[in-house]
């Protein structure tokens, strides 16, 4: 190497600079590559997506090859700066010291810091490209590189590492929630709330949506027929169960639409209720939203009452509080929370923690009681009178109004 003219060595040590550059710069930009949007430019048929994909099946392989020259490269250099450094200065004796440190510094500036950050920032520029290069190097150089991972992998399994075990990464809800909520530049705000609904339809259950019991609205077959009339034309429902002193008794559910045609008849009864009664669907309380929603469907109904293990009725669900669930409020007229000007929020005591933990984005405990209500009182273990104040796990809040069984309204202070 003494005879090669300095011009040359000099240009050779230029060209290790950017080998070492390039074998650094798409080290990281093949193993920072989104893998979303690389699967997605594999189904559009994208070439260097494609590549890339397939190095990328094998990891060890890959950072195999590319250290395996990234370290010839920049051993290579170091031996041309050391020859340089003697031929220009032979009497020096600190001189490939010398040499050893700015060849060092020009490394870590031009071929590891600036390569590594442009491939941080845009990966898909050097990966792809990287990806044509590594195909066949990886072919030629394939018995080096099976022999290096050979010792790799097996020191890897001594410390518990399984490397075909761990190949692939797959995503979890928790993770996939993570995507949904920093994706507010591609979608919008609404559809973000959608798709969260979808992924909570496992974890939540018919009695986390269902219409309590008390809440119910019904037609009592032991009232007069008079009362009956007049409650089928005020009622705000199109659906409605029919029955006997007790909801528990119930013996079906009445289509509005079937009986305001007979309304007028002279011969119109309670025995014209029951003629036009569907047979009433029963719900086990425990069972999960997304099975009750195939079942809706399946059964091609659209409301069923809530019961417990003993079979006593809880609550109502409709096919729209499954939709809800989904998309949110169908019905907006009514809005439980109130955001006010100074942060705080007026909130309907009524409505359910996971409703309220989704218009908020709060993370109230949704394992125990059901509705606000419910867990002011469970927390208090007390009604709390108008006017008290406190701190509901880690919320603020002040009681607003209540009657005589129950909070109806309650204000949550802005959080310092």
């Amino acid at each position: 190497m003494n005879d090669i003219p300095l011009s040359m060595l000099f240009g050779m040590l230029a060209a290790m600079l950017i080998f070492s550059a390039f074998f650094s710069g798409s080290e990281t930009a093949l193993m920072t590559l989104n893998r979303y949007r690389l699967r997605h430019l594999v189904k559009l048929k994208h070439p260097s997506a494609i590549k890339a994909q397939q190095l990328l099946q094998r990891p060890d392989r890959l950072l195999g090859l590319i250290l395996l020259g990234n370290n010839f490269v920049n051993n290579f250099a170091a031996s041309i700066a050391t020859v340089i450094a003697i031929k220009l200065y032979a009497d020096e004796e600190a001189i490939v010291a010398i040499a050893t440190g700015i060849l060092t510094i020009v490394m870590l500036i031009c071929s590891e810091v600036t390569p590594k950050t442009l491939a941080a920032i845009k990966p898909e520029l050097l990966a792809f490209p990287a990806a044509w290069v590594y195909t066949p190097l990886l072919k030629v150089f394939y018995p080096v590189v099976w022999l290096v991972n050979l010792f790799v992998n097996l020191l890897l399994r001594i410390v518990g590492v399984d490397v075909k075990k761990n190949r692939h990464d797959p995503l979890n809800k928790d993770e996939l929630k993570s995507i949904i909520s920093d994706a507010e530049s591609l979608m919008p705000v609404r559809y973000q709330k959608m798709l969260m609904g979808i992924l909570e339809l496992e974890s939540a259950t018919v009695e986390d949506i269902m219409t309590p019991r008390n809440e119910i609205i019904g037609i009592d077959l032991e009232l007069p027929i008079e009362d009956i009339i007049a409650k089928i034309k005020t009622s705000p429902h199109t659906r409605l169960p029919v029955y006997k002193t007790s909801i528990d008794r119930i013996i079906g559910f009445i289509h509005l639409r079937k009986i305001l045609i007979l309304l007028n008849q002279e011969d119109f009864d309670k025995q014209t209720i029951i003629n036009c009664l569907d047979k009433p669907s029963f719900i086990p309380d425990s069972t999960p939203v997304h099975n009750q929603m195939h079942r809706f469907k399946h059964e091609k109904i659209r409301i069923g009452l809530v019961v417990d293990e003993y079979g006593d009725v809880q609550g109502l669900v409709t096919l729209d509080d499954l939709l809800q669930e989904i998309v949110g409020e169908l019905i907006t007229e009514d809005v439980a929370v109130r955001a006010q000007g100074d942060g705080s929020h007026l909130v309907d005591a009524n409505i359910t923690i996971r409703e309220l933990n989704r218009v908020t984005q709060w993370s109230l405990p949704t394992e125990g009681p059901k509705t606000l209500n419910g867990l002011i009182i469970e927390f208090m273990e007390t009604i709390p009178e108008t006017g008290t104040s406190i701190k509901l796990h880690g919320y603020p809040l002040e009681i607003i109004k209540r009657d005589e069984n129950s909070v109806k309204l309650v204000k949550f202070l802005p959080q310092k």
